[in-house]
C-alpha cells in the first residue's frame, strides 16, 4: 500500500497499442524524479525536513516538486512559467507551495530566461534555500531505475527503441542509461520542438509555440547528447495531429509532447520491423483541452505525415524533420546516415 498519493501518481502504466508499439503512460512523470531526488537529498544530509526547495518550472515539475515536498515535510518555492494554468496554480496553493509566476509573455524563450534570473535573485535573498536544478543535477535520473525494471520485465529489453521528449534530459537519458546496463543495443530517439537550442534547432521558428517541457532556450547539463541515436523535430501542428490520433485510435488522453512522441514512435516502428518501440506519455491531456483537443477537427491524418530526412541542422524544416545523431557529443552531428 502506498504511503502517499505521490507514489501512486508516479507509478506508470505500460499499454500495448499493437504488437510492437508500447505506451509508457504517466499521470505526471516528473513525480518519479522529484520524489527520488528529494529522498536522496534527505538521506545524504544535504537538506533537512522543513527546508525550502526552490526551482523553475513550466508546469509539470512544479506539481511534482510540490508533491515531493508535501510527502517529505519540506517547503516548496516555484518560479513558474507563464504557461502555468489556473488548475495548477490552485493545486499548488492548497498544497502549500509558493508560486511566483512570470507575467504573460508570448516568447517562451524570454520566459525561461526570466525565470532563471529570478531563481538567482531569490537565492541571493535566501541562501538557505536549496535549488533543485532539475535541468542540471543528475539526481533527477535516480527515480527512473524502478521504471526501467518495469520496462525490462515487460519487454525483455532486447531489440527495444525508446522514444521521448528530450526536455531536461533526465527521463530519456536515465531510461537509456539503465536499460543499456543489460541491453547495450537499446536505441534512444529524442523528440524536440523547433526553436530549441538543445540539438541546434534555435534558427527554425515554429509559428505556434515551443512545446513546453521538451525543448529549451538554454543549455541543460542533464542532457547527455551522446545517449541519443536519432532525433525528431516536430511542430505544434504535427504534434496536435498525433495527440488527437492517439486519443481517437487508442483512447489515450495525453499531453502535446506525447502526441509528438507518438508520431516519432510510429515512424521508427515502421522502419524497424524487428524492434519493439516504446514511447513516453509524460502527462495527461487535461492542460491541452482548449489549445489542442478542442481543435481536433483541424488535425491532419497522421498517415499523411512523415519526416523530412536531414543530415545537418541547417536542413531542418517544418513541420517534421528527422536526423540520425549516432550517439555523438554535443554540438556535433557525427557521421550521419539517413
Amino acid at each position: 500500500m502506498d504511503q502517499h498519493i505521490a507514489e501512486a501518481i508516479g507509478r506508470p502504466d505500460l499499454i500495448r497499442l499493437d504488437d510492437r508499439l508500447i505506451c509508457l503512460r504517466f499521470e505526471t512523470m516528473k513525480v518519479v524524479s522529484a520524489l527520488a531526488a528529494v529522498r536522496h537529498l534527505l538521506d545524504t544530509g544535504v537538506v533537512r525536513r522543513g527546508d525550502t526547495l526552490l526551482d523553475s518550472s513550466s508546469g509539470i515539475y512544479a506539481y511534482a516538486l510540490a508533491l515531493a515536498c508535501h510527502r517529505h515535510g519540506m517547503r516548496c518555492h516555484i518560479v513558474g512559467s507563464t504557461t502555468v494554468d489556473h488548475t495548477l496554480r490552485t493545486q499548488l496553493a492548497v498544497l502549500g507551495a509558493t508560486l511566483e509566476q512570470m507575467e504573460p509573455c508570448s516568447d517562451l524563450k524570454l520566459d525561461q530566461k526570466r525565470r532563471v534570473e529570478r531563481v538567482h535573485e531569490i537565492l541571493a535573498e535566501h541562501p538557505e534555500y536549496h535549488w533543485m536544478r532539475q535541468y542540471h543535477d543528475d539526481i533527477h535520473y535516480l527515480g527512473y531505475r524502478a521504471v526501467t525494471d518495469l520496462i525490462r520485465d515487460a519487454t525483455g529489453g532486447d531489440e527495444l527503441t525508446v522514444v521521448g521528449g528530450v526536455g531536461s534530459g533526465a527521463s530519456t537519458g536515465a531510461l537509456a542509461r539503465y536499460l543499456r546496463e543489460d541491453s547495450p543495443g537499446v536505441e534512444l530517439v529524442g523528440v524536440q520542438p523547433f526553436g530549441s537550442v538543445t540539438f541546434g534547432a534555435e534558427h527554425v521558428a515554429d509559428p505556434e509555440i515551443i512545446i513546453a517541457g521538451i525543448g529549451s532556450s538554454i543549455p541543460f547539463d542533464n542532457v547527455g547528447h551522446a545517449a541519443y541515436d536519432t532525433l525528431h523535430w516536430i511542430s505544434f501542428d504535427a504534434a496536435l495531429a498525433g495527440s488527437v490520433d492517439l486519443l481517437r485510435r487508442h483512447a489515450v488522453f495525453a499531453g502535446l509532447s506525447t502526441g509528438a512522441g507518438y508520431l516519432a514512435a510510429r515512424w521508427e516502428r515502421s522502419r524497424s520491423p524487428h524492434r519493439t518501440v516504446l514511447f513516453i506519455a509524460a502527462d495527461t491531456g487535461h492542460r491541452y483541452v482548449d489549445t489542442v483537443y478542442a481543435r481536433h477537427r483541424e488535425a491532419v491524418a497522421v498517415d499523411a505525415l512523415g519526416p523530412h530526412t536531414v543530415t545537418s541542422q541547417a536542413e531542418l524544416a517544418l513541420p517534421w524533420s528527422r536526423m540520425r545523431w549516432n550517439r555523438s557529443p554535443a554540438h556535433s552531428t557525427g557521421p550521419i546516415r539517413p
